[in-house]
Protein backbone atom coordinates (compact mmCIF):
# COMPACT_ATOMS: atom_id res chain seq x y z
CA UNK A 1 0.00 0.00 0.00
CA UNK A 2 1.29 3.46 -1.02
CA UNK A 3 1.08 5.83 1.22
CA UNK A 4 0.11 9.83 -0.15
CA UNK A 5 1.91 12.40 2.35
CA UNK A 6 1.66 14.82 -0.98
CA UNK A 7 1.68 18.71 0.40
CA UNK A 8 2.87 17.38 4.04
CA UNK A 9 5.65 18.35 5.81
CA UNK A 10 7.32 16.22 8.51
CA UNK A 11 9.92 16.89 10.66
CA UNK A 12 11.98 13.81 11.97
CA UNK A 13 14.24 13.72 14.84
CA UNK A 14 17.52 11.38 15.03
CA UNK A 15 16.97 10.88 11.49
CA UNK A 16 20.45 9.75 10.27
CA UNK A 17 20.34 6.63 10.59
CA UNK A 18 18.07 3.60 12.04
CA UNK A 19 14.62 3.63 12.55
CA UNK A 20 14.90 7.66 11.77
CA UNK A 21 16.76 7.19 8.27
CA UNK A 22 14.26 4.55 7.33
CA UNK A 23 10.84 7.03 8.10
CA UNK A 24 11.96 9.59 6.66
CA UNK A 25 12.85 7.86 3.45
CA UNK A 26 9.58 6.50 3.40
CA UNK A 27 7.73 9.80 4.12
CA UNK A 28 9.59 10.86 0.85
CA UNK A 29 8.65 8.46 -1.16
CA UNK A 30 5.42 9.38 -0.39
CA UNK A 31 5.53 12.91 -1.41
CA UNK A 32 6.27 14.81 2.05
CA UNK A 33 8.77 17.59 2.54
CA UNK A 34 11.31 16.03 5.35
CA UNK A 35 13.28 17.69 7.67
CA UNK A 36 16.12 15.13 8.26
CA UNK A 37 17.01 16.23 11.58
CA UNK A 38 20.13 14.75 14.23
CA UNK A 39 22.55 15.40 16.72
CA UNK A 40 25.21 14.68 13.88
CA UNK A 41 24.86 17.00 11.20
CA UNK A 42 27.14 15.38 8.80
CA UNK A 43 25.41 12.09 9.02
CA UNK A 44 21.91 13.83 8.15
CA UNK A 45 23.46 15.85 5.54
CA UNK A 46 24.43 12.58 4.21
CA UNK A 47 20.71 10.93 4.34
CA UNK A 48 19.10 14.68 2.87
CA UNK A 49 21.38 14.30 0.07
CA UNK A 50 20.79 10.79 -0.91
CA UNK A 51 16.95 11.21 -0.22
CA UNK A 52 17.32 14.54 -3.16
CA UNK A 53 14.97 17.50 -3.22
CA UNK A 54 12.16 16.58 -0.89
CA UNK A 55 14.72 17.22 2.01
CA UNK A 56 16.95 19.17 4.41
CA UNK A 57 19.28 18.01 6.92
CA UNK A 58 19.32 20.10 10.01
CA UNK A 59 21.58 19.79 13.06
CA UNK A 60 19.35 19.19 16.05
CA UNK A 61 19.88 18.69 19.84
CA UNK A 62 16.59 17.32 21.30
CA UNK A 63 17.76 17.84 24.85
CA UNK A 64 18.22 21.86 24.20
CA UNK A 65 14.59 23.49 24.23
CA UNK A 66 14.94 26.36 22.44
CA UNK A 67 17.27 24.52 19.78
CA UNK A 68 13.54 22.51 19.48
CA UNK A 69 12.13 25.78 19.38
CA UNK A 70 14.08 27.18 17.18
CA UNK A 71 13.80 24.37 14.72
CA UNK A 72 10.02 24.41 14.88
CA UNK A 73 9.65 27.85 13.77
CA UNK A 74 12.20 27.74 11.07
CA UNK A 75 10.15 24.49 9.72
CA UNK A 76 7.31 26.33 9.70
CA UNK A 77 8.83 29.72 7.88
CA UNK A 78 10.55 27.52 5.27
CA UNK A 79 7.62 25.58 4.40
CA UNK A 80 4.63 27.22 5.75
CA UNK A 81 3.39 24.94 7.76
CA UNK A 82 3.87 21.11 10.56
CA UNK A 83 1.78 18.44 9.53
CA UNK A 84 3.76 15.30 10.66
CA UNK A 85 6.29 14.77 13.13
CA UNK A 86 8.55 11.47 14.44
CA UNK A 87 10.24 12.17 17.71
CA UNK A 88 12.57 9.15 17.16
CA UNK A 89 15.69 10.80 18.58
CA UNK A 90 16.80 8.63 21.59
CA UNK A 91 20.11 6.91 23.59
CA UNK A 92 20.75 4.13 25.07
CA UNK A 93 22.54 5.25 28.20
CA UNK A 94 24.60 3.24 31.24
CA UNK A 95 24.13 -0.46 32.22
CA UNK A 96 23.78 -0.55 36.07
CA UNK A 97 21.47 -1.60 38.66
CA UNK A 98 19.11 1.74 39.67
CA UNK A 99 21.06 1.74 43.35
CA UNK A 100 24.62 2.05 41.08
CA UNK A 101 22.95 4.16 38.31
CA UNK A 102 25.16 7.22 38.03
CA UNK A 103 23.46 10.66 38.41
CA UNK A 104 24.64 12.27 35.60
CA UNK A 105 23.48 9.35 33.30
CA UNK A 106 20.23 9.55 34.54
CA UNK A 107 20.00 13.10 33.73
CA UNK A 108 21.13 12.63 30.29
CA UNK A 109 19.30 9.57 29.23
CA UNK A 110 16.12 11.62 30.55
CA UNK A 111 17.10 14.78 29.03
CA UNK A 112 16.80 13.18 25.20
CA UNK A 113 14.58 10.34 25.32
CA UNK A 114 11.63 12.19 27.60
CA UNK A 115 12.31 15.93 27.75
CA UNK A 116 13.63 15.58 24.27
CA UNK A 117 9.86 14.18 23.28
CA UNK A 118 8.11 16.92 25.47
CA UNK A 119 10.26 19.65 23.64
CA UNK A 120 9.74 18.64 20.83
CA UNK A 121 6.10 17.19 21.18
CA UNK A 122 5.67 20.99 22.99
CA UNK A 123 6.55 22.85 19.70
CA UNK A 124 5.16 20.44 17.28
CA UNK A 125 1.44 20.86 18.42
CA UNK A 126 1.18 24.70 18.23
CA UNK A 127 2.47 24.32 14.79
CA UNK A 128 0.25 21.91 13.90
CA UNK A 129 -2.60 23.34 15.63
CA UNK A 130 -1.81 26.60 13.96
CA UNK A 131 -2.16 25.01 10.92
CA UNK A 132 -5.40 23.21 11.34
CA UNK A 133 -4.02 19.71 12.94
CA UNK A 134 -1.59 17.26 12.24
CA UNK A 135 0.14 13.88 13.09
CA UNK A 136 3.06 12.38 15.54
CA UNK A 137 3.97 9.28 16.71
CA UNK A 138 6.73 8.89 19.17
CA UNK A 139 9.40 6.28 19.08
CA UNK A 140 8.90 4.39 22.49
CA UNK A 141 10.51 0.51 22.85
CA UNK A 142 8.99 -2.55 24.06
CA UNK A 143 10.39 -1.26 27.25
CA UNK A 144 7.89 1.42 27.35
CA UNK A 145 6.06 -1.96 28.98
CA UNK A 146 8.42 -4.09 30.03
CA UNK A 147 11.33 -4.02 32.36
CA UNK A 148 15.07 -4.73 31.72
CA UNK A 149 17.78 -5.13 34.29
CA UNK A 150 20.13 -2.75 34.40
CA UNK A 151 18.25 0.32 32.40
CA UNK A 152 16.23 2.12 34.90
CA UNK A 153 16.91 5.42 32.78
CA UNK A 154 15.80 4.10 29.73
CA UNK A 155 12.87 1.72 30.84
CA UNK A 156 11.80 5.02 33.32
CA UNK A 157 11.65 7.67 30.04
CA UNK A 158 10.09 4.93 27.89
CA UNK A 159 7.01 3.81 30.03
CA UNK A 160 7.03 7.99 30.55
CA UNK A 161 6.66 8.88 26.83
CA UNK A 162 3.70 6.07 26.76
CA UNK A 163 2.41 7.71 29.17
CA UNK A 164 2.63 11.53 27.98
CA UNK A 165 1.84 10.36 24.28
CA UNK A 166 -2.07 9.18 25.58
CA UNK A 167 -2.38 12.49 27.52
CA UNK A 168 -1.66 14.66 24.75
CA UNK A 169 -3.34 12.66 22.36
CA UNK A 170 -6.57 13.27 24.72
CA UNK A 171 -6.15 16.57 24.84
CA UNK A 172 -5.71 17.24 21.27
CA UNK A 173 -7.80 14.21 19.59
CA UNK A 174 -10.66 16.83 18.93
CA UNK A 175 -8.87 19.35 17.37
CA UNK A 176 -7.35 17.46 14.83
CA UNK A 177 -4.13 16.11 15.92
CA UNK A 178 -3.78 12.30 16.58
CA UNK A 179 -0.78 11.46 18.70
CA UNK A 180 0.46 7.53 18.57
CA UNK A 181 3.54 5.97 20.02
CA UNK A 182 5.51 2.75 18.54
CA UNK A 183 7.40 0.36 20.43
CA UNK A 184 10.22 -1.47 18.45
CA UNK A 185 11.67 -4.71 19.56
CA UNK A 186 15.33 -5.13 19.04
CA UNK A 187 16.18 -3.80 15.85
CA UNK A 188 18.76 -4.54 13.30
CA UNK A 189 20.68 -1.47 13.32
CA UNK A 190 24.00 0.14 13.46
CA UNK A 191 23.74 0.38 16.79
CA UNK A 192 24.52 -2.97 17.02
CA UNK A 193 27.44 -3.48 14.99
CA UNK A 194 29.96 -3.35 17.89
CA UNK A 195 28.15 -6.75 19.34
CA UNK A 196 29.57 -10.21 19.76
CA UNK A 197 27.82 -12.64 17.92
CA UNK A 198 27.02 -14.72 21.47
CA UNK A 199 25.03 -11.37 22.56
CA UNK A 200 23.67 -10.79 18.93
CA UNK A 201 22.50 -15.13 19.12
CA UNK A 202 20.94 -13.85 22.70
CA UNK A 203 19.15 -10.63 21.78
CA UNK A 204 17.73 -12.85 18.24
CA UNK A 205 16.44 -15.85 20.93
CA UNK A 206 14.21 -12.89 22.93
CA UNK A 207 11.76 -12.72 19.95
CA UNK A 208 9.66 -15.71 18.78
CA UNK A 209 9.80 -14.47 15.03
CA UNK A 210 13.64 -15.59 15.07
CA UNK A 211 15.32 -12.63 14.37
CA UNK A 212 15.84 -8.64 15.05
CA UNK A 213 13.65 -6.17 13.16
CA UNK A 214 14.39 -4.26 10.57
CA UNK A 215 14.02 -0.72 10.38
CA UNK A 216 12.10 -0.37 7.61
CA UNK A 217 9.10 -2.68 9.69
CA UNK A 218 9.30 -0.10 11.94
CA UNK A 219 9.28 2.68 9.51
CA UNK A 220 5.98 1.02 7.69
CA UNK A 221 3.82 1.15 10.56
CA UNK A 222 5.11 4.82 11.86
CA UNK A 223 4.14 6.10 8.15
CA UNK A 224 1.25 4.34 8.28
CA UNK A 225 0.15 5.84 11.48
CA UNK A 226 0.97 9.45 10.36
CA UNK A 227 -1.10 8.58 7.35
CA UNK A 228 -4.88 9.84 6.35
CA UNK A 229 -5.38 5.48 6.30
CA UNK A 230 -5.10 5.47 10.07
CA UNK A 231 -7.57 8.62 10.61
CA UNK A 232 -9.20 6.86 13.27
CA UNK A 233 -6.19 5.66 15.72
CA UNK A 234 -4.68 8.10 18.86
CA UNK A 235 -3.61 7.54 21.92
CA UNK A 236 -2.45 3.98 21.07
CA UNK A 237 0.98 2.27 21.33
CA UNK A 238 1.79 0.13 18.82
CA UNK A 239 4.43 -2.89 19.09
CA UNK A 240 6.59 -4.00 16.57
CA UNK A 241 8.54 -6.72 18.29
CA UNK A 242 8.61 -9.76 16.42
CA UNK A 243 6.40 -10.96 19.41
CA UNK A 244 8.72 -10.30 22.23
CA UNK A 245 6.08 -8.64 24.40
CA UNK A 246 3.52 -11.79 23.77
CA UNK A 247 5.60 -14.01 26.00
Amino acid sequence: MQLDFSGKVALVTGAASGIGEAVARQLAAGGAQVVVADLHRDAAEQVASSIGAQARARQLDVSDADAVRQLVDATVAEYGGLHLAVNNAGIGGASQDTADYPLEEWHRVLGVNLHGVFYSMKYEIAAMLAGGGGAIVNMASILGSNGWAGSTAYVAAKHALVGMTKTAALEYSARGLRINAVGPGFIDTPLLAGMDRAAYDGLVALHPAGRLGKAAEVAALTCFLLSAQASFITGSYHLVDGGFSAR
